[in-house]
Formats: C-alpha cells, sequence, structure tokens
C-alpha cells in the first residue's frame, strides 16, 4: 500500500519506518522542519506538504498533538486544500492521535461526508513501544474498516483492539491513561514512603512485582532507578512519555468526566497533581518523574 504518514515525531517517526519494514511504501511530513529532517535521516521519503503526501495514497495515517489539528488538516485551512479534498474517494483515514472523543467523532464525520473511510486508532506503548513495534491501538470504527486497517496496526504493534464504533477508541485511551496517572502516582508514593520506612528499593520491588500491588507502572515504568534497567528513572527520566503528555491526556479525561457526571475522584486528583507537575520541568520529563515531586512535598512536611 502506499501510506502518507503525517506526525514524525518521537513516536510517529519510528511508526512510520516499521511500516516500511513491511513492504509498504510510506511518504511522510511534518510541519517542523527538524522532525522532517529526522526522517530524512531515517531513510523515509518525506513530501513538501501534507496534501503531498495525501495525494494518491491508499492509508492516510495522522499522529498529531490536538484535535483542532486533525480536524483542521482534515478540512483545511483558510481556504486552502485539506487531507479529505487531496486524497482519492475510498481513502482509509487513520487517526492515531490522542484526542478527545467528541473531536474523534467530528473527524470521523468529516472524512465520511467526503466519501472516505475513516477509524480512530490511538496507541500505547510510548516511544519504546514504536520503536519496537509493541504498541497497542485501541480502535473505533466500522467492522470493515477495522478490518482493513488491521494489518497495517499489526505492523507497527503487538495488540489490536476493535473497541467499537466512532470514537470509542479514544474513549479506551482516555480510560487507560487515566488509570495509568493514578497507578503512576500510587507507586511513586510507595516507593517514598517505602524510603521513609527504611525498605531498600530492589526489596520493595521484589515484592510488590510479584504481589498484589503489580502493575505497568512498577515493571514496567520503575520510577526509581536500579529494578528495570530500562525505566526512565535510570536516564534521569528522559521521556518515554513525557509529563505535558499525560497532562493533556488527563485534561481528555477530566473533559470525558465532567460531560458523563462520572464520579471519579481518585482521577481527577491525578490530573490535579500531574498538572502541578507539567506546570514546571516535569512537562519535559517522564511522568514517571512525578516521585520527585512527592519526594520534595515529603520533605518539607518533616
Amino acid at each position: 500500500m502506499r501510506i502518507a504518514f503525517l506526525g514524525l515525531g518521537h513516536m510517529g517517526l519510528p511508526m512510520a519506518n516499521n511500516l516500511r519494514t513491511a513492504g509498504h511504501e510510506v511518504v511522510g511530513f511534518d510541519v517542523f522542519a527538524g522532525a522532517r529532517d529526522g526522517a530524512r535521516d531515517s531513510g523515509l521519503p518525506v513530501a513538501e506538504t501534507g496534501v503531498d503526501a495525501a495525494t494518491g495514497a491508499d492509508v492516510v495515517i495522522t499522529m498529531f498533538q490536538t484535535g483542532a489539528q486533525v480536524i483542521d488538516a482534515y478540512r483545511g485551512v483558510e481556504g486552502g486544500r485539506g487531507l479529505l479534498d487531496a486524497a482519492a474517494p475510498g481513502t482509509l483515514f487513520i487517526d492515531s492521535s490522542t484526542i478527545a472523543v467528541d473531536d474523534a467523532r467530528a473527524a470521523h464525520a468529516l472524512a465520511e461526508a467526503a466519501g472516505h473511510r475513516s477509524i480512530d486508532a490511538p496507541v500505547s506503548g510510548g516511544v519504546v513501544g514504536a520503536e519496537n513495534a509493541t504498541l497497542a491501538f485501541m480502535v473505533g470504527g466500522a467492522d470493515a474498516d477495522f478490518e482493513a486497517a488491521k494489518p497495517l496496526l499489526e505492523a507497527m504493534g503487538r495488540r489490536v483492539v476493535h473497541c467499537g464504533g466512532a470514537g470509542l477508541g479514544q474513549a479506551a485511551k482516555v480510560c487507560n491513561n487515566m488509570i495509568l496517572a493514578v497507578s503512576q502516582i500510587a507507586v511513586a508514593e510507595a516507593f517514598v514512603l517505602g524510603e521513609r520506612l527504611g525498605l531498600e528499593h530492589h526489596a520493595l520491588f521484589d515484592v510488590v512485582s510479584n504481589a498484589s500491588g503489580q502493575c505497568w507502572a512498577l515493571t514496567t515504568n520503575c520510577p526509581v532507578p536500579g529494578p528495570v534497567p530500562t525505566s526512565p528513572a535510570n536516564r534521569d527520566y528522559q521521556p518515554g512519555f513525557a509529563g505535558a503528555l499525560m497532562d493533556k491526556d488527563l485534561g481528555l479525561a477530566e473533559k470525558a468526566v465532567a460531560l458523563t457526571g462520572v464520579e471519579a475522584r481518585m482521577g481527577m486528583l491525578a490530573r490535579e497533581i500531574y498538572r502541578d507537575f507539567a506546570a514546571g520541568e516535569g512537562a519535559r520529563r517522564d511522568f514517571s518523574g512525578v516521585i520527585t515531586d512527592i519526594r520534595d512535598a515529603s520533605a518539607s512536611a518533616d
């Protein structure tokens, strides 16, 4: 297939290159010159514009930061051509951004009105998952469109789940990341408590990783150096998944909670904690680095 891949950041570029490895013809584009240069250095062909990349493509994949960017790219801005106009009728649009459910549904509606097929397919697994093609995809859209996209998603990920109709991939992503935020904070608090009680990091890890407290935030993204050598804690919290992105995703969760009226006190407390974390240096650090804020707050309580 000829694939246009738009959004060549830390995750988008390895995803695009994994599609090339699988034998597809991939043309990329990014609005940032540095990302375009990095893509060219990796051997990925880069178009002059997103519209150029989408012209003649069988599939258009977007990996953007916000729902507004997805919608603007689809329909064009300031009278310019959008991706939907540039693509041939029946093109499959796959949006792997993490955006609000209502934005995802609006993008679906725009694509379908323009005569295209569309799914939302946000991902979990971070940069490591993108590089190793081990991402998890949560997909919303029609059955036939999911089946058409599945071989491409499997070239970039290890697990592909059809969550239901339009927007429900984003719904699953919002729920997943709210759980992740709460669990990462809980793991960090437990390690700081263990430190105060005299527990050595490895001892606590060995117990909890084999007990009922076991979770991804511990066994993969352990917030202290040592027990999990590949965790960001061993790289001075270089992301990974940056605090700014977790803050953004929890903002989407907050919006969904408000719309549905769900009682989600833990999720909204995590939203508050990560909003504070991302207001400073945490924006550029891995979200597991929230343990440093917990330590600082604990020290001030002595």
